[in-house]
């Protein structure tokens, strides 16, 4: 074999090999690049498997104050429609009797007081978790029967001689804030009767057994055109905090936790505050 000859054979086993290298290289970078997709595809595949947080489902029990009843309800309502499996049932009443009911054993999840005072009750027997929020405040307001045809104008026109007035009871917020209000005006009022929550006092006017009682402005705005409302600059020195909180042993904690929430979102607040509540 001539010189020449070899060299070609020398030349096409070098090329030869280099080919086969080649084609393992691009065999070793085709499996790299399958096992990368493959592993994040899988990994994809497994986060969008990943399950979501814990469906809410069950009943969430929520004591609240009479004045919180047409607020609460519709908030309730939107809480089902966002939560579907779950239900929210209200006890609505005086904040002291809700208080000791709480503290005497009554299930409940939530509890929404018309001041800190009643709250304290709860707080004070640990019966709550953590540190009751402050959602909403509200103001008083006279309410007469429409048209106010005894023409209230003021706190001092509800002491005239032959006026039937109606009040909260001293131990409902309402009442000690009404109570509040006469005492920083100096004036002195007997009612005719106490009740022993506001929408009972208010219910009063309505049913026309009484001319006139304290209550809230969200009662008053509830109530339609059933009564009148009358201002007073006495109220503002009256105003009630209204503090939220769960309950240490509440049934459902979970959903209860997202009811509050809702209360406090804007949402909630927005729903508040169109019914006459004051922010916090």
């Amino acid at each position: 074999m001539t010189r020449s000859a070899r060299r070609n054979r020398r030349t096409g086993r070098m090329l030869q090999a280099a080919g086969v290298g080649a084609a393992a290289l691009l065999a070793l970078s085709a499996c790299s690049s399958d096992s990368d997709g493959s592993t994040k595809s899988d990994s994809s595949a497994k986060s969008s498997s990943s399950p979501k947080s814990d469906k809410l489902s069950g009943t969430v029990t929520v004591f609240a104050a009479a004045s919180l009843k047409e607020s609460f309800t519709t908030l309730g309502k939107d809480f089902e429609t966002a939560h579907p499996g779950t239900k929210v049932t209200f006890n609505f009443g005086g904040s002291d009797t809700l208080a000791a009911s709480i503290t005497g054993g009554a299930p409940a999840d939530v509890f929404a007081a018309a001041s800190p005072k009643t709250m304290a009750i709860v707080t004070d027997k640990n019966d709550a978790v953590g540190t009751p929020t402050t959602f909403v405040r509200n103001q008083l307001e006279i309410a007469t029967l429409p048209g106010n045809p005894d023409k209230v104008a003021s706190l001092k026109d509800l002491t005239k001689s032959g006026l039937k007035v109606v009040l909260c009871d001293k131990t409902v917020p309402c009442g000690a804030a009404a109570q509040k209000a006469l005492d920083a005006s100096g004036l002195k009022l007997t009612p005719v009767s106490y009740e022993q929550d506001v929408k009972s006092a208010l219910t009063k006017v309505e049913l026309k057994e009484a001319d006139a009682a304290v209550v809230y402005k969200t009662d008053v705005n509830a109530a339609g055109d059933k009564v009148e409302g009358v201002e007073f600059p006495e109220s503002a020195k009256a105003i009630n905090d209204y503090p939220i909180a769960l309950l240490k042993d509440a049934p459902n904690a979970a959903a209860a936790k997202e009811f509050i929430a809702l209360v406090q979102s804007p949402e909630g607040q927005k729903v508040l505050t169109t019914a006459g509540f004051l922010q916090p």
